[in-house]
């Protein structure tokens, strides 16, 4: 006797008693009195299947495993094109922590889904109801653990080993890479012309299987099948259906449910407010969605098509007015036969390859490729080959695709598509599906309408230029202010202006756009879901913006120039004002202060050319921004944390809006004791510190030159000369009359410093104006410009005008029309004159004419400054 022998024995009875009770389930699943029909989403032999028993069957009452509470948005199914996705929606919340909102729930349904062929069947046929038992869309979050969850894909039907150790023992010996090659493979092929007996009894076992070998166990799916269970119950006993009547459709995984006769006490829902609706859906986002191989569903609506021509059978569809038969009758295998045998093949399959391989290679040619009739005999060889090397008796449209890369793919691709796209696109493409406009929601439909002045069908997959001429057909005006609306909440490529623009001070005459409003129709059925109109889902989105918790001054003033924009109301406009001055009182940071700047600068330069006064809101800003940014100056000149463009923008708030803040009661002294208590170590922010003291009138502009001289004569120092620039540079914000200062300084660190110290130091200058003043330095191009001279010969005799020695001689003018026209109207020179502060003079004909006679230099020092 081996020593091995009780293992073996202990493993030969435990595989025995794991098979039985896989048969027990099965058994089990066919023995309930209402009817199960077990499905795989998207799966083609399932939806062949539902369309053989709803024709022999004809139910009365179809139990769908779908979220209950989306029971009336199957009425619009009818307006699509396929495929769809039904949608859950909801952005105001109640019950489920804040930071999980917005919640989305998303139901994809494809033609050769079982799930579409009930609906449809249901919906067309008299007589005949279909009642959604899962979980409600609320109860879908109640289970969901408190960790953040992202949008839900409701799998009807997902069929997909949970024991990761069995998927790779099934992908490694089916000679497969992907889960969905080896489903195709040995199941949908298999079953796809298999009778309903056989079909049922292979699904229930491979979901048995499945459910057995699922780690973690089964608790919360076991808590869904008996809310379906109960459900059921409660309609079977407030109808008085009878069960053979009745159809179960679910996954094939809750087929072998253990729980089938207990109930469950179904909890309240929340006061969440849920919105549906129907959204288009694409092949590519469902197998993104539920982790298929790209292609898979597309291949798998190729088999359906293909299918339905070989057997003979007519679809449901929704609106179809075509009439199917009964099946013929297919022989019954059942489960062992069907797991001994062999599938039967026919020819068909090799007309159909024959087929792939010419439609392959005339498309590769139209995409660049050289390819040839050679080629399309070498596809076809390989994919026969392929196949025989992975057991299989005929090739897949797997094996087709890798021989089409092997024979037709090159080094390059030529175009924008590679030969494994080309075969996705033979095979059937990313179809995309589309909403009907009687089941758009009201706000879809509303913008469709307010775009029809255009003249484009909008409904359109493609991108549709639109010309508007503002000026020729001012009745295009709204349909332009639509259009930048859209611009602001749509994907960038749904709604993308070519010519013209939309800022404050500013109006287009004629505007050019790209549109691609059909290709983005989910983005603008979700904004359906936040309001009615579009103007009250931005105002809706601003009011959100600003009261966030992360929310900034800076983000603030940019709703409320979007509010100007786009919304026009000064009460709402007024609301994100005051919302700004306290979220910039609150800051105790200054990262956003050149955005600050940059905004209110221009909402305070729109508010002076459109109306009388500034608004309340705004001059509140200005005020508590001065007081806000002088407290913090100090810290904020010593912090490293703090960067020089933000003091320069401080600086450039405080000196800027001076005036104005001064006029609205602030101090000039707080803005002197801020600058007195600053002492930076920093050489950008010393600069800084020295133009707001030279603007305060504590340096003169002598002293100023003097210290640069002192950092140019300092071996020790010319190494921080490049930061020293740019907190000059940055001083541009606060005082844009320094440019010539600034210009001086750089030419004389160019003319004074040696090359063994300079060349070295230009990079680092230049890399330093690059990253911290770019838009400042065209300010300093251009005073350049104006600064040197604009041939090269004046170069040799230019004098720079800081080297320049001031002129003691006064001019003399003899005579010239400036002192003929200044004596013929004397009180030109009054006026300057009480300008400069000088006692008004009353005989201006006597004393103004003959002094203006007596020393004609007075006429050119006027018109100097007229000028």
């Amino acid at each position: 006797m081996s020593p091995f022998d009780p293992l073996r024995e202990q493993l030969a009875s435990a595989a025995e008693a794991f098979g039985g009770e896989l048969i027990d389930d099965v058994e089990q699943a066919l023995r309930t009195d209402v009817e199960i029909f077990p499905v795989c989403h998207h799966s083609p032999a399932s939806g062949l299947a539902m369309v053989r028993r709803l024709r022999e069957k004809q139910p009365k009452v179809i139990y769908l495993e779908l979220c209950e509470d989306l029971r009336p948005v199957l009425d619009e199914l009818h307006n699509c094109r396929l495929p769809v996705a039904l949608q859950a929606f909801a952005t105001d919340i109640d019950g489920f922590p804040k930071e999980w909102a917005p919640l989305s729930v998303i139901a994809p349904i494809t033609e050769s889904s079982a799930e579409y062929q009930a609906i449809a069947y249901a919906m067309e046929t008299p007589g005949v109801e279909i009642v959604l038992v899962d979980r409600s869309v609320d109860h879908v979050f109640q289970w969901e653990p408190r960790a953040e969850p992202a949008d839900v894909g409701i799998e009807i039907g997902d069929l997909r080993p949970g024991f990761a150790a069995l998927e790779e023992h099934l992908l490694h010996h089916g000679k497969v890479r992907h889960w969905s090659e080896w489903w195709d493979q040995y199941v949908e092929q298999p079953l796809s012309g298999a009778d309903y007996e056989t079909y049922r009894q292979v699904m229930v076992l491979i979901g048995s299987l499945f459910r057995r070998l699922k780690p973690g166990g089964n608790e919360v799916d076991e808590d869904r099948e008996r809310y379906m269970w109960t459900r059921m119950r409660e309609h079977l006993a407030a109808t008085g259906a009878d069960p053979a009547d009745c159809l179960y459709v679910c996954g094939a995984f809750h087929a072998a449910s253990p729980v089938m006769d207990e109930h469950l006490d179904i909890s309240p829902r929340t006061r969440t407010s849920w919105l549906y609706g129907l959204i288009p859906s694409s092949h590519s986002a469902i197998e993104k969605q539920f982790g298929l191989a790209p292609g898979s569903v597309s291949i798998a609506a190729a088999t359906w098509d293909k299918s339905l021509k070989r057997h003979g059978l007519v679809s449901y569809q929704l609106g179809s007015k075509r009439k199917g038969k009964a099946p013929a009758p297919v022989e019954s295998q059942g489960l062992h036969a069907f797991l001994t045998q062999p599938p039967t093949l026919d020819g068909f399959d090799e007309a159909e390859l024959l087929e792939w391989c010419v439609e392959i290679v005339r498309l590769a040619r139209r995409n660049g490729y050289l390819s040839s009739t050679a080629d399309a005999i070498a596809v076809f060889e390989t994919s026969i080959l392929l196949a025989g090397m992975r057991n299989r008796k005929r090739p897949t449209p797997y094996d087709f695709q890798d021989a089409a890369v092997t024979c037709i793919e090159k080094d390059v691709v030529p175009g924008r598509r590679d030969v494994r796209r080309l075969v996705e696109i033979m095979l059937g493409g990313d179809k995309v599906g589309q909403v009907g406009y009687d089941s758009l929601p009201p706000l879809a439909r509303d913008v469709l309408d307010r775009l029809k002045p255009l003249g484009l069908d909008l409904e359109k997959r493609t991108i549709q230029r639109a010309l508007i001429d503002l000026d020729a057909q001012p009745e295009l005006e709204p349909c332009s202010h639509l259009l930048w609306i859209l611009r602001r909440l749509l994907p960038d490529d749904a709604v993308r202006p070519i010519m013209g623009s939309r800022r404050l001070g500013e109006r287009s005459h004629q505007e050019s756009w790209d549109l691609a409003i059909g290709r983005n129709q989910r983005s603008i059925i979700e904004l359906g879901y936040e309001g009615v109109t579009i103007e009250q889902v931005l105002e809706q989105r601003l009011r959100q913006a600003v009261w966030d918790p992360k929310a900034t001054a800076s983000v603030a003033l940019d709703a409320v120039e979007d509010s100007i924009l786009y919304l026009g109301s000064r009460r709402f406009t007024d609301e994100l004002g005051g919302r700004a001055i306290q979220l910039l009182s609150g800051e105790r940071t200054v990262d956003d202060a050149p955005d600050v700047l940059r905004r209110i600068r221009r909402l305070l330069a729109h508010y002076r050319a459109t109306e009388p006064e500034l608004p309340e809101w705004a001059k509140t800003f200005v005020t508590t921004g001065y007081a806000h940014y002088c407290t913090l100056l100090p810290t904020a000149f010593v912090e490293e944390e703090t960067g020089v463009r933000q003091v320069g923008a401080m600086l450039g708030f405080l000196f800027t809006m001076e005036s104005l803040a001064l006029s609205l009661g602030c101090d000039r002294a707080q803005l002197e004791l801020a600058v007195q208590q600053s002492h930076p170590e920093a050489p950008a922010k010393v600069a800084l510190l020295w133009t707001a003291r030279y603007q305060l009138g504590l340096l003169t502009m002598a002293e100023l030159r003097g210290l640069v001289g002192e950092l140019l004569s300092s071996p020790l120092v010319v190494p921080s000369v490049p930061r020293y620039v740019s907190g000059f540079v940055q001083a541009l914000e606060s005082a844009p009359a320094l440019a010539p200062f600034v210009v001086e300084v750089l030419s004389r660190a160019f003319g004074e410093l040696p090359d063994d110290v300079l060349l070295p130091w230009l990079p680092k200058l230049i890399t330093t104006l690059r990253e911290q003043a770019p838009e400042l330095v065209p300010v300093l191009v251009r005073e350049a410009e104006r600064t040197f001279p604009a041939r090269l010969p004046d170069v040799d005799s230019f004098t720079p005008p800081w080297l320049a020695k001031p002129s003691t001689r006064r001019p003399v003018v003899s005579s010239g029309p400036v002192s003929e026209l200044l004596a013929a109207y004397p009180g030109t020179g009054l006026a300057v004159g009480e300008l400069l502060g000088c006692e008004p003079v009353t005989d201006t004909n006597t004393e103004v004419g003959a002094l203006l006679t007596a020393y004609p230099e007075t006429g050119a020092a006027v018109a100097a400054i007229l000028t």
